[in-house]
Order: structure tokens, then sequence, then C-alpha cells
């Protein structure tokens, strides 16, 4: 889409951050389908994690995680690198203590903000700052919609997605959030309901090439019941815990590993290959192309993770216990009350989990009822998101029209 002036163009302010990847995952799935429509959008980004970092830097906010020399994301990406989930409550409660100490001047920043950009629209993909946000922007400019889209299975009240004392739109991917959303206090008709997350529309691509070839390319068997092995962009420790349980499948099995920025991982894991057939890559924006070449995913309950799976119809085993973090506590429960797969109490029982899942009629169960699943959530924000826009548009129009004129 050429930019030939910003002028008729409306201007959409995304929140995200950098705490896991599926904030910013959130945000380069609408912009896609918004560049794919052609959609006369024009696309700026609050990244919360540099703006508090920034601001710690100069004093201006109390930050209690600069004083031991880190970020809070750096932090929350090392605990699900190294599988430290129990700091992930710790992190919580400080973090919502953190923005209520920093409320006021938060408002305040935000509002100088606003009145600097002028957006037409705030879409938030962010949880903790909602309203902050919305308390600026009314502030600044007046009437502003703002979205706020989960991506999360859901809620982890209070004061996490749902803010009821604002008047945000909450676009929520399960009837889980729609209920929590309701219980809080939020509006019905700020509710929107979309089919699963949001997730990047290169999942529903179709593909003209041959799936048996492209495994051979990649050194592994056409036909063989081939597992994916994913936690999230930074990889993790477990992988290796998890190949070496699954080698006594020998050529029964073989493995995908997506080892994320964990370059040290991939090569221990390239190290430790037995009899059985693996193929390990690090870092690659390329997931839908090996989420094609498997049979099923293996991985961490990361709520976009596990959603671009079952897009993709394969059946998840993923581990869920007293240590899973709060907002991805749901997406184990998602999973068994949808029978999409196996939740395990720890990944030291994934050979067992395996052995079940491949079984002709568990794997066909599983199957039969991902092909009942339709997520078109991306599809259906960005459609939602062109609707608020319009009608801000006509409301605008016929306050600026003069009196007397039709």
């Amino acid at each position: 889409m050429t930019d030939n002036s910003s002028k008729n163009k409306y201007r959409i302010n995304v929140i995200t951050g950098q705490g896991g990847a599926g904030h910013y995952a959130t945000y380069h799935a609408i912009k896609a389908i918004a560049e794919q429509r052609q959609l006369p959008w024009q696309f700026q980004v609050t990244d919360m994690d540099e703006i508090i970092t920034k601001l710690s830097q100069q004093n201006k906010v109390k930050n209690a995680y600069g004083v031991f020399g880190f970020s809070a994301h750096d932090l929350y990406n090392s605990m699900v690198k190294k599988g430290w989930t129990w700091l992930w409550l710790l992190m919580m409660r400080l973090n919502k203590l953190l923005v209520r100490l920093n409320y006021k001047m938060g408002v305040s920043l935000f509002e100088q903000r606003w009145r600097k950009q002028q957006s037409d629209l705030i879409v938030s993909v962010m949880p903790l700052f909602n309203k902050v946000i919305w308390e600026s922007i009314q502030k600044a400019k007046p009437g502003t919609p703002v979205v706020t889209i989960l991506t999360d299975f859901a809620d982890c009240p209070p004061a996490f997605w749902s803010e009821p004392e604002t008047d945000n739109y909450l676009v929520c991917g399960t009837k889980k959030a729609v209920q929590q959303a309701r219980s809080l206090g939020v509006k019905d008709d700020r509710i929107v309901k979309t089919s699963g997350l949001v997730i990047h529309p290169n999942f529903y691509e179709p593909v003209s090439w041959d799936r048996d070839s492209q495994r051979q390319k990649l050194g592994l068997a056409p036909d063989c019941p081939t597992g994916l092995v994913m936690f999230g962009g930074n990889g993790s420790q477990v992988m290796l815990d998890i190949a070496q349980r699954l080698e006594c499948f020998q050529d029964k099995l073989q493995l995908i590993f997506l080892c994320g920025r964990d370059r040290e991982l991939a090569t221990a894991l390239r190290q430790s290959k037995g009899s059985q057939k693996r193929f390990v890559t690090t870092f690659t924006k390329d997931i839908p192309y090996y989420m094609r070449l498997a049979d099923f995913f293996i991985g961490k309950p990361g709520n976009v993770s596990i959603s671009e799976a079952l897009v993709m119809k394969l059946p998840v085993i993923t581990e869920g216990n007293a240590l899973t973090m709060a907002q991805e506590k749901y997406c184990c429960e998602f999973i068994k009350e949808k029978n999409f797969g196996i939740v395990i109490s720890n990944f030291r029982h994934i050979k067992q989990a395996v052995a079940k899942l491949i079984q002709p009629e568990n794997y066909a169960r599983y199957r039969a009822n991902l092909d009942d699943f339709n997520n078109q959530a991306v599809f259906e924000a960005v459609d939602f998101l062109q609707t608020i826009l319009e009608q801000r548009s006509q409301v605008t129009a016929r306050r600026s029209k003069p009196v007397g004129t039709r």
C-alpha cells in the first residue's frame, strides 16, 4: 500500500510490549490483514516496556526492577526460558502495585503523548495499563475509542485485562473471557466475542507443495508420525529432556525442534541426537511451514502458540500444574474441555502422553474435534476495528457539519 498522504488515513496506536511474543504477534497479525485489504490505516506503536525503561532511567516513575539492574520484561522472558514460573505470581502482584503507584504520573505522561499523536483509535494488546490508557486518551482527545484485545484465553482479575471503570471495548476469544468480563461489570455492548485468539494470517494460507517431499528435505521420513516441539521465542531447556525421553520411540517417531533464540540449546539438541530422526533450528519466522510438516504439537501452554497449533489442526500436548502461570492456566482447561489434546502434570510424563496421542483411534478423535474448530479471530477483529473507525468518522462528520445544512 503506497503511502501518498496520511491525511485520509485513520491513525491507529497499538499498545504492546516485549514480555513474551504474543503481544507483538497480535499486532503484526492485525497489521498484515490491514495491509492485505489495503485499509486506510496508519499504525503507530507504543511499546510500554520501552517507555517504562526510559522513564525509569530518568527517575520519572517508581520501578522496583531497576534497583536490580534489569527490566520486568527481561525478567519475564528469562523466567519462561528457565522454567521459573513460580516467580510469575510475585511479578504480577508487583506489576499491579507499580501501576497503582505510578497511576497519576502515567495518566499525565500519556495525555501529553496523545495530544501530540492525535490518534483516531487506541488498540491495546497489553494487560495492566488499560485504565491508564483510557483515562489519558479521554483527557487528551475525548471520545476516542479504545479497544483491548486479549492475547490470553482468559483474564486474571482484578485489574489485568478487564477494567470495568473504563468504556473500553474488550475483544474476547473464549466464552470464559466473556463471562469474566460480564461478572466484573463490563457492559455487554463493550464485549466483543471472536472465534478464538488473533493469530497471523500466514497460518491460514493454502499451500501447493507436497508435505512428504518437504519432510525429506529436512532429513525426515515422509510417513513417520512427526511432533513439533516449541517453547516460545527463547526456547527452554526442558526441550532437551523431552528429546531424551522420546528417543525410546526410535524410528516410530520423529521430531522438529524450534529453539527460538537459544543457539546453545539448538547445538545441544543436534549433538545429543540418537537413532531417532530430528530436525533442529533456531529462531524462525516460518513457524506455519514447520507446523504444516508436523502431526502434533508439544510445548508450554502459551496462549498464542497453542492457538497457532489449533488453527493448523495439530493435537496438543502441554503441561499444566500448580506452577503454571496464571494467564496460561485456562489454556490448559480449554484444551481439556474441547478435547484438543493432552494436558500432563509434568513433561516427565511426555513418553506416556505421546504414546497415547499417536494411537490411531485417539489421534483421529483429536483431529475430528479440531476440524470443527474454526478460529477466524484475526479477520473478525479487523472487521470490528474498521466498523468502530467508520462509526467514529460519521459522528465526527455530523458534529463538524455547519448548522442548517443537510
